[in-house]
């Protein structure tokens, strides 16, 4: 179930190629200042190429003109102006494959390389080996330096709207890795990465806020206090049914930290309200429940006549409580003969080791091993449920085992004794 709501929410944070920022497809600039192109043929069709205002046919001169000058001394810029034009047309592939062209060019192109990154990821579909590329690509973008030809003011404003691409990138690669600590770290990146936080209420953001959520309750150890609140955050503005998804996680794990539900209504408007969590924000632990040795020494005092504890209690006790408590209920079992009924997990004619707490039934461990006073003709099959009789003899408490001696099958039921016909009585 975890899997689908994991694909389910990833397919509607993937949006389409036109809803990355316009800035994204803005010309780069022309660069003919600083290059001089000799050849006027080639001029010519450049400044063709560049002055074509409708998109399709802007992308159609440029791949024209790369064609003919495959070697120009503005490839790179054209290739850059390729990007734009076709990502202005919402043709994601041709996209794609442009800004790949120009990394071959341009290897740190970061308008080449968030485009990859956004296409790669959004086309990777479980794809682990496309993941990984698309994480390398926004690995380089994140360290990529600023060109000549560009303003500091532009290459910020760029800066600014690739980053969180790339962050978003990395978290779903490391998600899909099962490497929940370095996905902590991408995506608390990115959500810190947003200028405006009205922008987190809205994807990739929103669902990499639950992811980021999901990645804290699933790291060993769990940090519940945060993921608590990333996963109460995305509750507040995702749609349904992710969001019915995610508060019910919250809910669940609130109440595991807890104990209780009272809080979550302030949780939830402080979630609201803010993209992080705030000083206020302090859930209170439940206090740790009893550890076994105490819940064995509770049960000793409750009853202090060992012997009319039950067997399952009995056993509890000596598996788990203090040397003094185990000796108690020890003092009054030791040489008795009972029955133990339980589920046989291995049998010989000389031996058979049984379940007989519900613990050791569920996990098809042995807690009981019987030997018998006289080899079994019939050994029980693996599986089987029966009762022995045996006398207590002996008992360890790691790993637990109480060990029983002279067994011997309980002998079956005697039917009951038929009683004679009524005759009527002859007058």
């Amino acid at each position: 179930m975890k899997k689908v709501v994991f694909a389910s929410l990833l397919a509607f944070a993937s949006s389409t190629l036109a809803s990355l920022p316009v800035a994204m497809a803005q010309d780069s600039g022309s660069q003919s200042g600083q290059i001089t192109i000799k050849d006027p043929a080639e001029y010519n069709a450049y400044t063709n190429a560049i002055g074509q205002s409708a998109p399709a046919a802007k992308a159609a001169a440029i791949e024209s003109f790369l064609q003919q000058y495959p070697n120009s001394v503005v490839k790179a810029e054209m290739l850059e102006q390729l990007v734009g034009a076709y990502q202005a047309t919402g043709d994601a592939a041709k996209t794609f494959d442009a800004a790949k062209r120009l990394l071959q060019v341009d290897p740190t192109n970061l308008r080449a390389l968030t485009f990859v990154v956004y296409v790669g990821k959004a086309q990777a579909s479980g794809d682990q080996a496309k993941l990984d590329d698309a994480a390398a690509n926004a690995q380089k973008g994140l360290t990529s330096t600023k060109p000549a030809s560009m303003s500091d003011a532009d290459y910020q404003k760029l800066k600014d709207l690739a980053t969180p691409i790339f962050y978003d990138a990395i978290g779903a690669d490391d998600v899909a890795k099962k490497d929940y600590k370095d996905a902590i770290t991408a995506y608390t990146s990115e959500l810190g990465a947003y200028k405006d936080p009205a922008q987190t209420t809205q994807n990739p953001a929103l669902a990499d806020t639950y992811y980021l959520g999901n990645a804290y309750v699933q790291e060993d150890p769990k940090d519940l206090v945060n993921g608590i609140w990333y996963l109460t955050r995305a509750a507040q503005y995702l749609p349904e049914p992710y969001k019915t998804t995610a508060e019910k996680a919250a809910e669940y794990w609130y109440t595991k930290y807890t104990g209780k539900m009272d809080g979550f209504d302030q949780v939830k408007q402080l979630a609201h309200d803010n993209v992080t969590p705030p000083a206020s924000y302090k859930p209170v632990p439940a206090p740790p429940p009893p550890s076994p040795q105490e819940l064995a020494h509770q049960a000793i005092v409750g009853t202090p006549d060992p012997s009319k504890l039950a067997l399952g209690d009995q056993e509890y006790i000596l598996s788990n409580g203090s040397t003094d408590d185990a000796q108690k209920v020890w003092g009054v079992l030791q040489g008795k003969t009972t029955q133990i009924p339980g589920v046989v997990i291995s049998a010989t004619a000389d031996s058979v080791q049984l379940a007989v707490s519900d613990d050791a039934k569920q996990s098809q461990k042995a807690d009981f091993t019987v030997n018998m006073k006289a080899s079994l003709k019939d050994v029980p099959a693996t599986g089987s449920t029966v009762t022995l009789i045996g006398t207590f003899d002996s008992y360890t408490q790691n790993p637990p085992m109480i060990i029983m001696k002279d067994g011997e099958a309980k002998p079956a039921a005697k039917p009951p004794a038929r009683r004679p016909a009524h005759r009527p009585s002859s007058n």
